[in-house]
């Protein structure tokens, strides 16, 4: 599969500092529970409830970053929140993360620590190349959990391929290309804002693919940033 992102014009002129990170995993075998992802999460959890504190966590540079672009994007980040923060507020709350599957918790694990969202795709479900635009009139969405479609409004920052709508920028990924247990090859992305720098989105799904290969086992194919105007 050749990756490619492309960029509409009014998304990159209102946001010529946005990039995205992609990598990808093959082989994975992914499983409902294992000894390896329980682990992980106890040295995951210990390690954010040792670093941050709930009472100053909105003043961290990326939870800032990504509230701020919220913003921008007529998104509530107190009412909807940044999944990286959000995730991160549950644990220091005291409570664990949702167990879904292997994979999914360790994409879950890495949002967290990084405070990056984080998206996992079933590879084989997407039709590349991919597309970041505003969403058109009358689309509409699926998302994980829902009963019923979306329709979007124009406003909505949207990632596509070749034919849906695969991600409600940055917060909320289909149904129809969701990991399940018959998943085998992964697409993550790592979504950017504004001063958030391809290091730190190109770190942060290198930890998730390194989380997913811990727990899942699989070959790391490839990473890489696609920025909406290149550096």
């Amino acid at each position: 599969m050749q990756i490619h992102v492309n960029w509409a014009h009014e998304v990159s002129s209102k946001f010529p500092d946005l990039s995205i990170c992609i990598g990808t995993i093959n082989n994975v075998n992914v499983e409902k529970d294992n000894e390896q992802i329980r682990k992980l999460k106890k040295t995951i959890y210990e390690e954010v409830r040792a670093r941050h504190k709930i009472e100053t966590l909105k003043d961290n540079p990326r939870v800032r970053a990504y509230r701020d672009f919220y913003w921008k994007l007529n998104i509530d980040p107190t009412k909807t929140r940044p999944s990286g923060e959000a995730l991160l507020r549950r644990v220091l709350h005291g409570y664990e993360l949702p167990r879904i599957s292997t994979v999914v918790d360790a994409y879950n694990l890495a949002s967290m620590k990084t405070i990056i969202p984080i998206s996992g795709f079933d590879r084989d479900s997407l039709n590349p190349p991919f597309h970041i635009r505003f969403a058109k009139k009358g689309e509409t969405f699926t998302g994980i959990g829902m009963s019923k479609p979306l329709v979007l409004e124009e406003k909505m920052l949207v990632l596509t391929d070749e034919k849906q709508v695969i991600c409600i920028y940055p917060y909320r990924d289909a149904d129809s290309t969701k990991i399940t247990m018959q998943t085998r090859k992964v697409l993550v992305m790592g979504y950017g804002a504004p001063r958030i720098s391809e290091q730190q989105l190109r770190e942060a799904v290198e930890t998730t693919l390194s989380y997913i290969k811990t727990v899942s086992d699989g070959e790391i194919e490839m990473i890489k940033v696609f920025s909406a105007i290149p550096k």
